[in-house]
């Protein structure tokens, strides 16, 4: 049980993006290249390299569920479909968009803090990848409106992630020291395999040793948040679309085994970008934590038949380096037992419909899976907390 007047830190919380958040400070040249409005049979449409996109049903975010509906949805324990689920849709709250009025929320759910991430800007990356220029221009655009917005550490409460996307090792640098000299401590990017313009790759790439190495050297938390990945592609290969749109999935998109999370983490440790930069803080959040234990079953037998090629057991890197907001519905009994309650984190994903309306109702999940009062404060506040405060 927590103490009474616990005020918790959100790993994951989100705005929902100003109309211009990618045009706003977008380059001229790339104008035509990356977003765009449009109207379609009478409805305001985003357009992406010329195509419309799908991510999100309502980009402009006009009309919105209110947060947590879908909560009982996703627990399993909902009845009816998932349209009646929504409920009726309200316009958007001025606390969505901003970020004094987001204070004022915070302070009426009990958080001191919180990480921010992106609603729409999670699935743009793979909508640009055949343009590999436009895409880094389109995210230095939402990273300097999300700057001027929202802040990236604003009155040390909300810590907004500015995005990277790999794909131009060079531009990820400059961007990351550009987000460094306006005091990010949080950043955020996409798992899976990385486009560059000599072909996919791994995120242990050796051209990406300098981004790795600043991150490390700055002593930021790096963020693998959900989104739509490269994985996206691999789905089509069993006849599922390549496209992903938010609430619209088939069985089989939800039963196709491999974990992009899961494997992205495997490549940070197999390429060696950990053992090389142990100051490194990673971040698996909005990815759910049921992959851990099976990739640590991996990591067990590739030590046993391997040991050679690690420099340590990679399930104590994983132990001391990175951090995971489990959904609601895991198995955080399981959870803990594999990686500890020090890695544990709260993550809402407030306001969003699938997430929990009140953040410290968490604190039930935890209480049930016999978390004790101290676990229960590290998972609903310290640990988070400690991952917006750079390493001296």
């Amino acid at each position: 049980m927590l103490p009474e007047n616990f005020r918790a830190f959100d790993a994951d919380n989100h705005y929902y993006e100003a109309l211009d958040a990618f045009t706003r400070h977008l380059e001229p040249e790339f104008r035509k290249r990356c977003m765009q409005w449009a109207q379609v049979d009478g409805k305001t449409r985003l357009l992406v390299g010329g195509k419309v996109n799908k991510f999100i049903p309502d980009p402009t975010f006009s009309r919105l569920a209110q947060p947590g509906v879908l909560e009982n949805w996703f627990r399993g324990t909902a009845t009816g479909s998932l349209i009646e689920q929504f409920g009726e849709l309200e316009p958007t709250r001025p606390e969505y968009r901003d970020r004094d009025a987001r204070l004022r929320a915070m302070d009426e759910l009990g958080l001191d803090g919180a990480m921010f991430f992106p609603t729409l800007g999670v699935g743009m990356e793979q909508a640009l990848i055949h343009d590999i220029p436009a895409l880094c221009a389109a995210f230095r655009a939402f990273n300097r409106w999300l700057d001027e917005d929202w802040g990236f550490a604003y009155q040390e409460r909300i810590f907004a992630a500015p995005y990277f996307t790999l794909a131009d090792p060079e531009n990820a640098v400059r961007e990351l020291e550009w987000a460094l000299g306006r005091d990010a401590r949080v950043i955020v990017m996409q798992y899976g395999p990385i486009r560059t313009d000599r072909g996919w790759t791994s995120p242990g790439d050796p051209a990406l040793e300098p981004f790795w190495a600043l991150a490390a050297e700055a002593g930021v938390t790096v963020v693998y948040h959900g989104g739509n990945s490269a994985y996206a592609q691999l789905v089509s290969w069993w006849g599922e679309s390549h496209e992903m749109e938010a609430f619209r999935a088939t069985p089989m998109r939800g039963l196709i085994s491999p974990e992009p999370i899961a494997d992205t983490i495997a490549a940070l440790l197999s390429y060696g970008v950990l053992a090389r930069h142990p100051r490194l803080r990673l971040a698996a959040i909005e990815t759910g934590a049921d992959w851990i234990p099976p990739l640590f079953q991996r990591l067990k037998k590739s030590y046993s038949q391997l040991p050679h090629a690690w420099a340590e057991d990679p399930r104590e890197t994983l132990r001391q380096r990175l951090w995971v907001s489990p959904f609601h519905e895991n198995d955080l009994t399981a959870l803990r037992e594999v990686i500890g309650v020090e890695r544990i984190m709260l993550g809402s994903d407030w306001p969003h419909t699938e997430g929990i309306a009140r953040p410290l109702d968490f604190a039930k999940d935890l209480d049930a899976a016999g978390f004790g009062a101290d676990e229960q404060v590290r998972v609903m506040r310290t640990n988070a907390e400690s991952l917006v405060r750079r390493l001296p």
